[in-house]
């Protein structure tokens, strides 16, 4: 009988990547397939810079990963080439990690952004056509983030933050996706 540390080889990246979903996620609850490949995206933040008058452009790459077991992906912005120019406070590069958990019938989801000392913690669901993320951040502030609008080449994706009042979400970031080719 082979064990999977025999069954394993090769450098990190081709032992983490996996082509496909695993057989062991039903296909009904495969909420992030979608988001696997390659995005080009359209960045505004409300929280804490004002971008509202210009637009900035970042990429986020996904892909399968642990056996088919989860979705990992990078998110960053603005791209390496275009963070000159006082843009320093708006640069984001992190990696979430979605892992399917059949106790919960949910994915559990981990946000990691090492340049702000970022981790944040949700459970994604489908809910109707769009794919909600409820979490909160290290100091209790509850979040909420929302793919909607998704197509197969595109997606609109917004985070929000409960307000101290305990009754009304404040929305923090918005992204509009575009499927690169």
């Amino acid at each position: 009988m082979k064990t999977i540390e025999s069954e394993i080889t090769g450098d990190f990246l081709t032992v983490l990547a996996a082509q496909n979903r695993s057989p062991e996620i039903p296909e009904s609850a495969d909420v992030y397939g979608w988001l696997v490949g390659d995005w080009e995206l359209e960045v505004c933040r409300y929280l804490d810079v004002d971008v509202t008058s210009r637009t900035v452009i970042g990429e986020v790459h996904a892909g399968w990963v642990l056996e088919g077991h989860a979705i990992q992906d990078v998110w960053f912005y603005p791209r390496p080439s275009d963070r000159a120019g006082g843009q320093e406070k708006l640069i984001t590069y992190g990696t979430t990690l979605r892992v399917w958990d059949s106790r919960i019938q949910a994915w559990q989801i981990m946000w990691i952004n090492p340049l702000r000392n970022h981790y944040e913690k949700q459970i994604g669901r489908k809910v109707g056509k769009d794919v909600v993320q409820i979490g909160a951040r290290p100091d209790g502030t509850p979040t909420r983030w929302t793919f909607t609008e998704i197509t197969s080449d595109s997606f609109h994706w917004f985070g929000e933050a409960l307000k101290s009042d305990g009754k009304n979400w404040e929305l923090e970031a918005e992204f509009r996706g575009r499927r690169m080719t």
